[in-house]
């Protein structure tokens, strides 16, 4: 298995725009899954949400996701993967740095939901891209590492933000540390090349 998966590095080298992409996506992703393991934390520690409060919230966020993700569908096939992650991925900063603004309960319940909307379409819109931009013969090789690249590092977002939370004492500077891990994936997914829309999509 790891001989394996160290041909599939070698030959991914050969593809950078590939790799750059598995980078970014590393990032991103991480902010992502650091979201869904610390969400709840915040939600009860800084605005005292029970656990049914907390239960709700996730649903809610869940719901607004699948929703993004097939509103986004046509918006991917029309511009591509990489410009519907950068729209959403753009979207996703604002919004999480607004969350950590706000003081109200209400002010936090709307918010959420909005970023449960860009949720589901960044995550689309990074397999829509790769499925694009692969080689035929490389799909196969290419998922697995876009598996890798999405489970490998999952922790450090979680120890990062216990580490600055305890370091300063606020559960408010511990999440922002998700809207860094995003501006980087962004930053990073600017440097990967276009996907071309599906052509049919194209109309008249």
């Amino acid at each position: 298995g790891l001989r394996q998966l160290m041909q599939t590095i070698r030959e991914a080298r050969r593809y950078g725009g590939i790799i750059r992409f598995l980078i970014a996506r590393l990032f991103y992703i991480d902010g992502l899954a650091t979201l869904f393991a610390m969400g709840g934390v915040y939600a009860a520690g800084t605005f005292d949400m029970d656990a049914t409060k907390v239960l709700w919230l996730g649903i809610m966020m869940s719901l607004s996701a699948g929703v993004g993700a097939a509103a986004f569908a046509m918006i991917d096939d029309r511009i591509g993967g990489k410009r519907t992650a950068i729209l959403s991925l753009s979207c996703l900063i604002v919004l999480i740095i607004t969350a950590l603004l706000v003081t109200s309960a209400i002010s936090f319940w709307v918010v959420a939901a909005c970023l449960g909307l860009f949720v589901g379409p960044v995550q689309a819109a990074s397999r829509s891209y790769l499925l694009r931009v692969v080689p035929a013969d490389l799909r196969t090789q290419a998922f697995g590492l876009y598996a890798l690249s999405g489970k490998a590092t999952a922790f450090i977002g979680p120890i990062m933000v216990a580490g600055l939370t305890t370091l300063f004492s606020s559960q408010r500077v511990g999440m922002s540390i998700i809207a860094v891990l995003f501006v980087i994936g962004l930053s990073l997914l600017f440097t990967v090349p276009r996907d071309a829309p599906d052509s049919s999509s194209d109309r008249g």
